[in-house]
């Protein structure tokens, strides 16, 4: 497997933070993302490696491994249960003549990695403790990762797809009211497995923009509206915009400015739930008239005095 460094294709080095890591992903996914390039195979294959990168290093476990074991990171576990079995005894010669490295806590080097990993995992004599020869273990292929950018009013409700991934093209089911960040997983769509290991899977992360005037919480929607001071005093019939079009609806007399009202149903569809809605929750705020007449004036100083 080639060796891929994620620092460098994110443009850091090891000692980069989780906000480091995430600035410089976000600012290359925009970069170099599919809907940017359509023709650009070079800036496509960027845009997989950089998925990958921010897959593995932005989480802190998998980061841990790699900084460790280098592109083994995936089999850290296994390696680090093997070293535990065979304690002071040692890695000895009986796996293909291998040179012999001890355990016990001295330092291995990437190529020493990769020499264990292909002699215990299926890189020819398989591995020989006490006479007895074990089959090459079977591991799971890597994850791949993947960035899809919806607008909001993209996701009212389901919707068919087709996105590509290197040579593979994957048609697949967008879920009505997906969350901005989520992730969703397609199985047997990543890396090769390793000794006939299944294959690894792909993890879509959806990227929301809001090109609403509704700020989003999960599947409710929140907007204001404002409303002149003669409909707040007297009550009466406004119009106001939904996700699904205008609707008409009634101001009660003596409205007070900052009050909330909710319109059952009208927000967004809840994750695969198509048929139940979020509601749409509106705030009044009421608009004071500007550059009064005299005429003006004096009814309301005349209103004041009644108060």
């Amino acid at each position: 497997m080639e060796f891929i460094d994620y620092y460098k294709v994110l443009g850091l080095d090891k000692s980069a933070s989780a906000a480091d890591i995430k600035k410089a992903y976000r600012k290359l996914a925009r970069k170099l993302h599919p809907d940017l390039n359509p023709n650009d195979k070079t800036a496509q294959e960027k845009f997989q490696k950089v998925n990958e990168a921010n897959e593995v290093l932005s989480d802190p476990e998998k980061r841990k491994k790699y900084d460790q074991y280098g592109k083994d990171w995936q089999h850290a576990d296994a390696f680090e249960s093997a070293k535990k079995q065979q304690g002071s005894q040692g890695f000895g010669g009986g796996y293909g003549g291998q040179r012999t490295y001890t355990g016990g806590g001295q330092g291995f080097d990437e190529s020493q990695f990769s020499d264990f990993f292909e002699s215990m995992f299926g890189g020819g004599g398989g591995f020989s403790g006490g006479g007895n020869r074990r089959q090459p273990s079977q591991f799971k292929g890597q994850d791949l990762s993947a960035t899809l950018r919806l607008n909001l009013t993209d996701i009212l409700e389901s919707q068919k797809q087709t996105i590509s991934i290197g040579e593979k093209k994957i048609r697949l089911t967008i879920p009505a009211g997906v969350e901005d960040g989520q992730t969703l997983k397609i199985k047997g769509y990543g890396g090769e497995g390793r000794n006939g290991g299944p294959k690894g899977d792909l993890l879509i992360t959806f990227e929301i923009f809001n090109n609403t005037r509704f700020k989003r919480l999960q599947s409710d929607i929140y907007s204001t509206e404002e409303i002149s001071i003669y409909t707040a005093l007297l009550g009466g019939e406004i119009t106001v915009e939904t996700l699904t079009g205008k609707v008409k609806l009634n101001v009660k007399p003596e409205t007070q400015n900052d009050t909330k009202v909710k319109l059952k149903g009208k927000g967004l569809p809840k994750y695969k739930k198509e048929d139940q809605h979020g509601d749409l929750y509106i705030t009044y705020k009421i608009e004071l008239p500007k550059s009064l007449s005299e005429k003006e004036k004096e009814l309301f100083i005349e209103l004041s005095k009644l108060r």
